[in-house]
């Protein structure tokens, strides 16, 4: 305290030994303030695809070459990206995803999606009107030559069959975990509230990516079913995690690209547009 009163006490006289202004006198100007500082700003709607052609994106077919566009799958025709199967002799297998170039992790994806034609006869029955979009999607460089999909997590897009109610926006799950209403689960389908639609109606699909934190399907604008803390799965045979896991990556799955489906049904894309989201 004796080496601070001391000071203080120099600067006091200091202040007193100067003459005030007299009120004629001119103060000093005010110092300019600060100009104010606004957040960046996010960016708007961003079109993943140009319908056009398939700039920006990665085809991996199983039993085929990374980029290999066996049988012209997947095809741009009238500003639609379409799977087609007219070109097959058989499905064999032969599962197929169309990843984006880039990675993503906090986001909002939109697109409109819609059935048409039937499946191939040797494809699995329960890909009869069924599709998808893969988020969190391993890179397709990393996936094995004959893996049918890559370890993500799938909003899974059905439609009627005729047969009762086939929700779509469920949740599937190959080489994945998440934690669904404050539990971890290993159940391979979540499914959603939303309605069953007709095949051939446009539908769209929206998904809320906020990296490991939380996920939300909607669809026609309409919340259908949200989960959380999504993890890669070792003791998954279907889309092989260990792979993965060996190569250094984390347990947690906080990032990955996104990919539609192409598992034996013809189906039609379009409007496929992303905008990120801040991180909090």
């Amino acid at each position: 305290m004796s080496r601070i009163f001391p000071f203080l006490s120099a600067l006091a006289l200091t202040a007193l030994s100067v003459p005030l202004p007299s009120v004629a006198q001119e103060a000093p100007a005010a110092p300019a303030a600060a100009p104010e500082t606004k957040p960046a700003a996010v960016p708007d709607w961003i079109a993943l695809f140009n319908g056009t052609n398939l700039d920006g994106w990665t085809i991996k077919i199983a039993k085929r070459p990374l980029g290999e566009n066996y049988a012209d799958t997947f095809r741009v025709e009238d500003g639609i990206l379409k799977v087609s199967y007219d070109k097959y002799p058989k499905f064999d297998a032969q599962y197929g995803h169309l990843f984006t170039n880039l990675a993503y992790s906090h986001y909002l994806l939109r697109l409109e999606y819609r059935f048409t034609g039937v499946k191939v006869p040797d494809a699995p029955g329960y890909t009869n009107l069924n599709s998808g979009v893969m988020i969190h999607a391993q890179p397709p460089q990393s996936m094995r030559f004959d893996q049918g999909f890559p370890s993500s997590l799938e909003m899974q897009f059905l439609a009627d069959e005729g047969k009762g109610a086939r929700s779509t926006g469920n949740l599937c799950t190959p080489g994945t975990n998440v934690e669904y209403q404050g539990k971890f689960t290993r159940q391979h389908i979540l499914t959603s509230s939303a309605p069953t639609f007709p095949a051939e109606e446009w539908v769209r699909a929206e998904v809320e990516v906020r990296g490991n934190e939380e996920i939300i399907h909607r669809v026609n604008g309409v919340e259908v079913l949200r989960y959380q803390k999504p993890t890669l799965d070792p003791k998954n045979d279907n889309a092989p995690a260990t792979d993965l896991l060996q190569a250094g990556q984390p347990l947690m799955l906080s990032s990955g690209h996104i990919a539609l489906q192409a598992e034996g049904q013809p189906v039609w894309f379009r409007k496929i547009e992303l905008k990120p989201l801040a991180e909090k």
